[in-house]
């Protein structure tokens, strides 16, 4: 069984230890005052029981179990009302590139146990969904202690392996999350940009408060090649191509900028935060960066 020790280093704990992730529109949540709610009030069912520890209120003790037991247990409650997260993580063949120590997907996947960990341990619930051309998990948030394992599980599980189909597979996902909440979206969002931008939509016309992190290598970015170059694709088994990258560099730099524009823009319309993140820059110190900034503003 994996632990978030296996996924974050003690710097990278250290770094986000005291960020908090607060929701800024109103969803179907309420958690001690972090997040706005539209229900004026709560309810809570039975989530497990844990040992008594120095500090806990007398008033949660279960005294029916001390009676079988002779031992201090409290009660600990899942407030149905959370804040509901459902993570994205894309687990496409695109995100296997890494020009440096970690790919897109590795560094997608340190990032989503890094938020899991932030979110539960502020009390909310959190599932996952990872998926590539189709869906190919899909847990529920849950908010127990327990729940997190699970969710390290399946991430300690992530293979890139297939096709991107992102508007595909979020138009799927919007009927399998039944109260509106905060999506997370990690992805290189390679895919066609008009496809992609009518699922976004329909995340919010749902009423979901979405973040889009952007997943991105360098030379994603740059072009930097030089020389002939062997290119081949990490989704189709049969396409490669050697070219000479300075006869494509400004028109694949041009292609890029333009589907940044329309991608860009389109989460704009929609308020959608779209946040890119560079594979050269430590998760960890990319997330407290953008948390800090998100809470000051």
């Amino acid at each position: 069984m994996p632990y978030i020790a296996d996924f974050l280093s003690p710097e990278a704990l250290q770094k986000i230890s005291n960020l908090q992730v607060v929701a800024k529109m109103v969803v179907e949540g309420f958690v001690s005052g972090l997040h706005r709610s539209p229900h004026k009030g709560f309810s809570v069912e039975f989530a497990q029981h844990r040992p008594y520890v120095q500090g806990d209120e007398i008033r949660r003790l279960d005294w029916k179990v001390y009676g079988k037991t002779d031992r201090y247990y409290v009660r600990e409650y899942e407030e149905e009302t959370n804040l509901r997260t459902m993570i994205l993580l894309d687990l496409s063949g695109s995100m296997q590139y890494g020009s440096g120590k970690v790919s897109k997907a590795e560094y997608a996947v340190r990032l989503s146990a890094a938020l899991a960990y932030l979110m539960m341990r502020q009390a909310d619930s959190v599932g996952l969904c990872t998926f590539d051309e189709k869906v190919r998990s899909f847990i529920p948030a849950r908010s127990s202690i327990s729940h997190l394992k699970v969710l390290l599980d399946e991430l300690s599980k992530s293979r890139c392996e297939k096709e991107t189909a992102l508007g595909g597979v979020f138009r799927k996902i919007v009927p399998r999350l039944q109260s509106r909440g905060f999506l997370i979206i990690l992805s290189d969002c390679f895919d066609n940009v008009k496809s992609l931008n009518s699922a976004l939509a329909q995340f919010r016309a749902a009423h979901h408060e979405v973040i889009v992190f952007q997943i991105l290598d360098p030379d994603e970015l740059g072009f930097p090649f030089r020389e002939w170059t062997h290119f081949m694709s990490l989704e189709k088994d049969d396409y490669t191509q050697t070219i000479e990258p300075a006869a494509f560099r400004s028109a694949y730099l041009k292609k890029l900028k333009e589907f940044q524009k329309e991608l860009t823009d389109n989460c704009h319309r929609n308020k959608i935060e779209l946040v890119q993140m560079v594979t050269d820059t430590p998760y960890a110190e990319a997330l407290a960066k953008y948390m800090t900034k998100r809470q000051s503003v």
